[in-house]
């Protein structure tokens, strides 16, 4: 068995491939001619989105999207860059809310966190 990929659940799944294309340089790999669906080549693996109307069709009773204006769950995504202050510019100059700026970790790593539009904590980290 393989990691697949990972799926957000975002209010508007054609602003979140835009905004992830430009703030953090991914590659658009499909979008769903709907609209409700879309894929990020990320590597490995794949980043997804999802509309969240979708995912409250699939999952009716479980399905629990945050309340407008407050973060999402507790979830992170984190994208590996050899420029992390660079990236960490780019991707608040482009729509993110900066969380961190870049600081060094004890361990030797350079961190920062910027939300996206759906309140998703993104991580910007370099190599480890």
């Amino acid at each position: 068995m393989r990691f697949g990929y990972t799926i957000l659940y975002v209010r508007d799944v054609s602003a979140s491939l835009d905004f992830y294309e430009r703030a953090f340089g991914q590659r658009r790999r499909f979008l769903h001619e709907s609209g409700q669906y879309a894929e990020l080549e990320t590597g490995g693996t794949a980043l997804a989105f999802a509309a969240v109307e979708l995912a409250a069709s699939n999952l009716p009773t479980e399905f629990r999207p945050a309340p407008a204006g407050e973060s999402a769950p507790a979830f992170e995504v984190c994208f590996v860059s050899d420029d992390v202050q660079g990236a960490f510019e780019r991707a608040v100059r482009e729509g993110a809310d900066p969380v961190t700026a870049p600081q060094t970790k004890p361990w030797g790593q350079d961190v920062a966190y910027v939300r996206d539009p759906d309140g998703t904590l993104v991580e910007i980290a370099s190599p480890a």
